[in-house]
């Protein structure tokens, strides 16, 4: 079946009652989108800022009548609407079409991360195994991708690794696929730590080489290679904890920071370490570098 989508040129102080009255008209689902590629950074506690910019996207059942529905929005909003548009979605198999879109990728010289439903395009490379799921880190985001490339390039053989807010485990997974022999992960959501215990087990990681924690749980004990992919803010809130997590002499990899935040997290590590240069993708950076002795 299709459908019809209301999208309206809306500001952050329009979104609460737009969203009620559409509601209330029948719509199946409201959605907001950026309207102009304009980020976020990270908000307050308890808060969902929105663009200042916003597209809101309502989807009514297709012999839903436009031309009533405008009527009906603007007598509840008692005046004009903001600009928007009518437009017909057309059903397809939205399954097939998301699977589609998420192809194997090639991370460095040795690192795929490959979909179920793939083949390995090189199946003598190193190949993780992985689905988009319920935590972040499918290595389609700059940030990852940043965090993965620099793994690729570690010699990581018999080294020890922590991944410092690991989601979907993909870091320390990786890390282990490409020689490290043994990874700890430690996130604050429980779901992440399900998601990368399954995506271990699905990449024939033994229990054993992988050990999974909450933050409050984590043993200090320093590693010899420590990524970690988080939010500027908190990694310089948690400099001193992350830096007496890497060994002297020990690897450190940052990512989840913005172009205009590294100066920042540079200099909240520079103290302690010997940094490279800072690399960066899209917008987003990782720095990295060896620990002082």
């Amino acid at each position: 079946m299709s459908w019809l989508q209301i999208r309206l040129a809306i500001t952050p102080d329009q979104a609460e009652a737009l969203e009620d009255q559409l509601l209330d008209l029948g719509a199946v689902s409201v959605t907001f989108m950026d309207a102009e590629d304009q980020p976020i950074f990270e908000p307050d506690l308890n808060t969902t800022p929105l663009w200042s910019h916003t597209h809101l996207l309502a989807l009514f059942e297709a012999d839903t009548d436009p031309d009533s529905l405008l009527a009906h929005l603007q007598l509840l909003r008692g005046g004009e609407l903001p600009e928007h548009q009518v437009e017909v979605i057309e059903d397809q198999d939205w399954e097939r079409s998301w699977m589609d879109n998420f192809q194997p990728m090639r991370f460095g010289r040795r690192l795929w991360i490959v979909p179920s439903w793939h083949a390995a395009p090189e199946p003598d490379a190193v190949n993780l195994l992985l689905d988009p799921g319920l935590a972040f880190g499918t290595g389609t985001h700059p940030t990852t991708a940043l965090c993965l490339e620099w793994l690729d390039a570690q010699p990581l053989q018999g080294q020890s690794l922590l991944d410092f807010g690991c989601g979907s485990g993909i870091l320390a997974i990786a890390g282990l696929l490409l020689g490290a022999e043994h990874a700890v992960g430690t996130d604050i959501d429980t779901q992440a730590l399900d998601a990368s215990r399954d995506n271990a087990e699905r990449n024939g990681i033994a229990a054993e080489r992988f050990a999974l924690y909450l933050p409050e749980q984590l043993p200090e004990k320093a590693a010899d290679v420590v990524v970690a992919n988080i939010l500027a803010g908190p990694l310089v809130s948690l400099a001193p904890r992350i830096t007496a997590l890497v060994k002297p002499g020990g690897r450190l990899a940052l990512s989840g920071i913005l172009a205009e935040q590294a100066a920042e997290v540079r200099a909240a590590y520079s103290d302690a370490f010997e940094l490279d240069p800072t690399a960066d993708k899209d917008g987003w950076v990782r720095i990295s570098g060896a620990r002082r002795a």
